[in-house]
């Protein structure tokens, strides 16, 4: 696309490409079980009485839960205030999904046990190729970044996974007081690396915040659908990370 650069051999000054953006969760790594065996487990603890369609109502009431709330944008600058606007923000949707499937009387010290529980790494698993496919876009003279609507327990999370010297920068929507897709988190992001919109690639789970909203500001979209087949998207389809070389290579 970029004859300018053809005539080098080296495979970032190829492509126009110089910076490329992930977002974090369902795209990088993946809940270790599922949300709602995690709650469903914790809650159980404090006192929270299981019957069979345990599992399923709460699955079905966090999917509602986390579909209707605001977006993760705080008025809160200093860290703490933020922390504490986080941790607001989801005890929300999880009060949400309890007031569906039955509340109990220990419900705040579930939430402060199984909110910590995202935090630690554990909670997590990296998809199998992720490590390779980063270390492998650094070696060729990308820079990387993080655009994530995930909150401040991010940082710990990636460090816990031994992923966080791999990226140049992370944009986390609390802290960017936008979230995807809004075009704001996207210019701040670009800002970080100072490059225009169209030298940087975004890759993500989510047809809405990721592809589309990467592309509202001029970047190149890469729709992630793992294990679906090719998901429709106005963007570039891949079924796992892998396939972002030899994409990156074409462009």
């Amino acid at each position: 696309m970029d004859g300018k650069h053809e005539e080098s051999h080296d495979t970032m000054t190829q492509s126009r490409i110089q910076v490329v953006f992930f977002d974090a969760a369902d795209t990088l790594f993946h809940i270790h079980g599922s949300v709602a065996e995690i709650y469903l487990q914790h809650a159980e603890k404090h006192g929270f009485r299981k019957t069979p369609e345990s599992l399923a109502a709460i699955k079905s009431a966090f999917t509602r839960s986390f579909r209707d709330a605001p977006p993760p944008v705080f008025a809160a600058t200093e860290p703490a205030a933020i922390k504490q606007s986080e941790r607001l923000w989801w005890f929300d949707i999880v009060h949400n999904v309890f007031y569906r499937v039955g509340m109990f009387e220990a419900f705040d010290e579930f939430f402060e046990e199984v909110f910590a529980r995202f935090e630690q790494p554990e909670s997590w698993r990296l998809f199998p190729e992720t490590v390779e496919v980063l270390k492998t876009l650094k070696d060729q003279g990308f820079e990387l970044g993080i655009i994530s609507n995930f909150d401040s327990r991010l940082f710990s999370v990636l460090r816990g996974l031994g992923i966080a010297d791999l990226f140049d920068t992370v944009t986390i929507s609390s802290l960017a007081h936008a979230a995807k897709p809004s075009a704001r988190i996207f210019h701040q992001a670009l800002e970080k690396h100072a490059v225009d919109p169209d030298e940087a690639l975004h890759v993500g789970d989510s047809e809405r915040d990721d592809v589309k909203g990467a592309q509202g500001v001029g970047l190149t979209g890469v729709l992630l659908a793992r294990g679906e087949g090719s998901r429709p998207s106005s963007g570039t389809t891949i079924g796992n990370l892998n396939e972002l070389l030899p994409l990156l290579s074409r462009l």
